[in-house]
């Protein structure tokens, strides 16, 4: 075998990881010491995605496209895994609502629905005015963007450019990364806006490293360090066991359907792959169930995952996607699609804001600014925004804003299900795409009712 550089197999997935990881660390070094970019609250990951897909485009770097969307598909997967493989841990603090959990994840779904709507309203008006050729489903990408990031946009542009969409991926991650920068952007303005009326008071804080306790770092009748295994390798291969698990699922379900149903199966495969990472949260929860049972059953007497070795996992995972997808993006493909992705970003940003802040002011009426900052920085970007947001009025998270995010995310998995048929349904045709915005109209409809009124029993 030849080990030199002429060998690009060998070479070309370590050049590209390297390459990623020296523009991450460049990125946080102008984070930390750049006061203007610092203002911005703009991620790390994003910041580096932003960087590397300018160089790419300048072709000063030379990285392959391809690996970069396998980077996104695989990266958001891995990550989802390693978060539902961690142990749940007892609740100590909490709301004093019951309901505000599961509340919050109406907040999103309903967010993502109200994204949904817009987005279709647009692309449907420029098929019918200027832009006949326009596929009509596009807008459908709002809410996979702006709400669920560059790796579920990613997946779903990818699906509807099989269908038909040219330049669907790409268009995708432009109005994932345009999600990004309404997050940091219209979200810093309205923060200064607080301040200057007086409604809030920015703290200035440090960015201090975690404290690492034993405790945090090991649960009771955990493997001990000091084991012929690491355990950092232990959670790998968990999380590794999950993802083969999950493609062995997806490719026999695949197959039952196009055995039983072929004509279904042209519908149902694109969202069945497109949508790995859910199958691999469900399949890692399983797995957890069963290594719970075998716990109480004593047939296993130690707790094999260890949540922040598995919460580290999820986070390189996370930040690598962002870092691929935003800089996957291929300008040329946005050629003739300018215009929806201006008016899909401006309705996005503006239409995320008001409603949130309509809602938000009805569910967190002791805490309003709070919610409601952290809620668009997520629902615009990713959660880490939404803290980022959040820590600037709120830095000890002395609100149960935070906490919203997490649990609100959580709820927002199983009421979120309606959507990813909806998003298979909508591409089938023109009459599709309409029963689509209709059905989405519909599904708001008990969403806000179980916000606005239903009350916890006392």
């Amino acid at each position: 075998m030849d080990f030199s550089s002429a060998n690009t197999g060998l070479w070309s997935a370590i050049i590209q990881l390297g390459i990623i990881a020296a523009t991450i660390l460049g990125a946080n070094v102008l984070r930390r010491k750049l006061p203007f970019v610092r203002k911005t609250l703009m991620p790390t990951a994003v910041l580096a995605g932003f960087v590397l897909l300018l160089l790419r485009n300048a072709n000063l770097l030379d990285i392959n496209a391809m690996f970069l969307e396998m980077i996104t598909y695989h990266g958001i997967a891995i990550g989802f895994i390693a978060l539902s493989l961690r142990v749940p841990q007892i609740e100590t603090g909490g709301t004093t609502d019951r309901l505000t959990a599961p509340k919050s994840g109406a907040l999103i779904i309903s967010t993502y629905v109200v994204q949904g709507m817009m987005g279709l309203l647009v692309t449907l008006l420029l098929s019918y005015t200027i832009m006949p050729n326009m596929f009509q489903a596009a807008g459908i990408l709002l809410p996979m963007g702006f709400g669920q990031g560059p790796g579920q946009a990613n997946n779903v542009g990818g699906m509807y450019e099989a269908l038909g969409f040219l330049g669907g991926r790409s268009f995708g991650l432009s109005v994932a990364a345009s999600g990004y920068l309404c997050a940091c952007i219209v979200g810093v303005i309205y923060l200064n806006w607080l301040v200057s009326k007086d409604k809030v008071k920015m703290h200035q804080y440090e960015e201090v490293e975690e404290l690492v306790t034993i405790e945090k770092f090991q649960d009771q009748n955990e493997i001990p360090i000091a084991e012929s295994i690491d355990r950092f390798s232990v959670q790998f291969a968990l999380v590794l066991i999950v993802y083969l698990l999950t493609y062995l699922a997806i490719h026999g379900l695949s197959s039952l359907v196009g055995a039983v149903a072929p004509g279904l199966s042209s519908t149902l495969d694109p969202l069945l792959w497109g949508f790995n990472f859910i199958v691999g949260a469900l399949m890692a929860i399983l797995v957890r169930v069963v290594i719970s049972g075998l716990r109480k059953s004593r047939m296993m007497t130690r707790q094999y995952q260890n949540n922040y070795l598995l919460s580290r996992i999820s986070g390189l995972a996370f930040d690598v996607m962002i870092v691929a997808g935003i800089a996957s993006i291929d300008i040329t493909d946005l050629s003739g699609l300018w215009i929806p992705f201006i008016l899909l970003s401006i309705a996005g940003g503006l239409g995320t804001f008001f409603w949130v802040k309509w809602i938000c002011k009805k569910l967190y009426p002791s805490y309003f600014y709070e919610g409601m900052i952290s809620m668009y920085g997520m629902l615009t970007g990713t959660i880490s925004s939404g803290v980022l947001l959040l820590r600037e009025i709120d830095p000890d998270f002395e609100t149960p804003a935070a906490n919203n995010l997490l649990t609100g995310s959580s709820f927002a998995i199983v009421m979120g299900a309606p959507m990813l048929l909806l998003i298979g349904l909508a591409p089938v045709s023109t009459r599709m795409t309409f029963i689509t915005l209709g059905l989405l109209v519909v599904y708001l409809i008990p969403l806000l009712l179980f916000i606005f009124r239903v009350k916890a029993k006392r």
